[in-house]
């Protein structure tokens, strides 16, 4: 049984989370269906669209993590399209939502329906709600996510056993399907998936609950409009202050990690 710090935290401290961990099997058979059901220009629109984009956390190699959401900073995906009027290489901003909107509603409605239960009841508190698949092989550089006014759960959907772990500062953290994992992912940390199978898991961010409210509206408000201006498709979730610093790679074992920029791009 792990311990809980100040980074890997309690997730019975939050009671709002068990709302999502009480139907994670109806939330994984929604993403399944999704996979199996959605057509070609579905799969591409939701992952080209829908997902948040880094500029800055790499991976080993040519290994792949693959994220696509409904909920970005408290908004369903087809609002934040519209509010912060991105525009694609494919499709325009109002092609864009309307199209999210009806995949949103075609196969995600239980979990809309749990965000907005979940938001109407704690004062909109969930901000981020996506989902995150590593595929075999993965191996994520060391980073932090530079969200201080908010902690991120994990909650296990797909989960094969193996090696397939979350390195926080000194602790290696496992995932479990029907559980969540939360975490301050202002701490380094490097996660990985060395099986030969994908690991999927629904991620959902939400602000610190020991915080005033409108502190950390306001913050989040100032680090969207910073991270939307460099980088719109990151959705407002990954920005320039996610990389680590040098220190930590040594301090935390990781001094190797540092030789992989040399091969990322080859």
């Amino acid at each position: 049984m792990s311990s809980f710090n100040e980074y890997h935290l309690n997730p019975e401290e939050f009671p709002f989370l068990k709302t999502f961990q009480a139907k994670w099997q109806v939330i994984r058979d929604e993403f399944t269906r999704f996979n199996k059901q959605a057509s070609e220009e579905e799969l591409k629109f939701t992952y080209d669209v829908l997902g948040p984009k880094s500029k800055t956390i790499k991976t080993k190699s040519n290994c792949k993590y693959s994220a696509f959401g409904i909920l970005f900073q408290g908004l369903f995906i087809e609002e934040y399209i519209q509010l912060h009027q991105i525009q694609y290489p494919d499709y325009g901003t109002d092609e864009a939502a309307q199209k999210a909107l009806l995949l949103r509603k075609k196969y995600f409605p239980n979990l809309a329906d749990l965000i907005e239960q979940v938001n109407l009841i704690e004062d909109s508190v969930i901000r981020n709600v996506y989902f995150g698949t590593f595929h075999p092989g993965l191996d994520i550089k060391l980073h932090v996510n530079y969200n201080p006014h908010m902690n991120r759960g994990y909650l296990g959907l797909i989960v094969p056993e193996g090696d397939i772990a979350m390195k926080i500062c000194h602790d290696k953290l496992y995932w479990h399907e029907g559980e969540f994992m939360v975490l301050d992912h202002s701490y380094p940390h490097c996660p990985h998936n060395y099986t030969n199978y994908n690991r999927t898991v629904l991620v959902v961010d939400f602000f610190k609950t020991d915080k005033p409210r409108e502190e950390v509206r306001q913050f989040e408000q100032e680090q969207v409009a910073e991270r939307m201006q460099d980088n719109p498709y990151s959705l407002g979730v990954f920005g320039k202050s996610d990389q680590a610093q040098e220190s930590d790679f040594i301090k935390y074992g990781l001094a190797h990690q540092l030789e992989w920029d040399k091969a990322l791009s080859s």
